[in-house]
């Protein structure tokens, strides 16, 4: 497979020293436009890897704060169609930056996956996570997605064992994602001294990185978590922090402000684990 941006991102933070900040936003919410500003504003407060969610009815493994996010992105009529519309829009000023799409295999099965497939790596989409295909589909989609150029991101999680890992980590490109606690995303905080032992066992069985998500809320518990792994992925306090700003489900002024001093902070936390 050839190299993508998410290769070459983890070959720069390397060189630096640095661990990635990876954030996650519900595409669309709380509505295109307002959205897309948000996606276009990360980058300058220090995060290095963007995954973007697809909104989808039945987030099982999402809590509350996403599932609404979700909602509040179909109540607006975000599609698919137009979550590809705002990577191509993103990539028309930033040519750098990873761009990687998580959610549920739904929505793309209805979009079609040879065209999902096609027209996501046109618009300038790097990888995929989703969380509902395990490796027995890796035919459906995962080995597809390697032959258009994208990586194919697999979830770890506190009840993956020795066993299981190897079939985790089989076709998984990019960087493997170490979920950090057993449930739904945005319930309780991490213990990192766990999550640290957890990442090293996986690193001991592949090359990738490793990067840690699910229950990071500050810069202090990004720090502590990237001192114990190649970077923290943070997804419902920013949702949250997006919520907390809309004015009857509407952005304001403080909407994408509200977003970027938490995303500043998180970015602090994380360049204070230096590797």
């Amino acid at each position: 497979m050839i190299e993508t941006r998410i290769d070459r991102r983890f070959s720069l933070l390397k060189e630096q020293g640095r661990k990635a900040l990876v954030t996650f936003v519900i595409a669309g919410d709380p509505d295109l436009d307002t959205s897309l500003e948000i996606v276009k504003g990360l980058p300058a407060q220090g995060v290095d890897i963007i995954e973007l969610g697809m909104p989808f009815s039945d987030p099982m493994a999402d809590g509350p704060d996403i599932q609404l996010a979700g909602k509040r992105a179909l109540d607006a009529r975000h599609t698919m169609a137009k979550t590809l519309g705002m990577v191509e829009e993103f990539r028309k000023d930033d040519d750098v930056t990873p761009i990687v799409l998580m959610g549920y295999y739904n929505p793309i099965y209805i979009y079609g996956n040879e065209k999902f497939l096609s027209d996501a790596k046109s618009a300038g989409v790097d990888g995929l996570i989703i969380v509902d295909l395990p490796p027995e589909a890796d035919e459906e989609l995962c080995i597809p997605a390697m032959k258009h150029g994208l990586n194919f991101i697999r979830l770890a999680t506190p009840t993956t064992d020795n066993k299981r890992l190897p079939a985790v980590l089989n076709n998984t490109s990019g960087f493997v994602y170490y979920v950090s606690i057993a449930g739904i995303t945005g319930t309780s905080a991490p213990d990192p001294e766990k999550v640290a032992g957890a990442v090293s066992d996986i690193k001991n069985k592949t090359k990738l990185p490793v990067v840690v998500g699910f229950g990071v809320k500050n810069g202090a518990q990004a720090e502590a978590i990237a001192r114990g792994s190649d970077g923290v992925v943070v997804g419902s306090a920013i949702v949250a922090v997006i919520e907390a700003s809309l004015n009857n489900g509407k952005a304001t002024d403080r909407t994408i402000p509200s977003v970027n001093k938490l995303v500043s902070e998180l970015s602090a936390g994380v360049n204070r684990a230096t590797a």
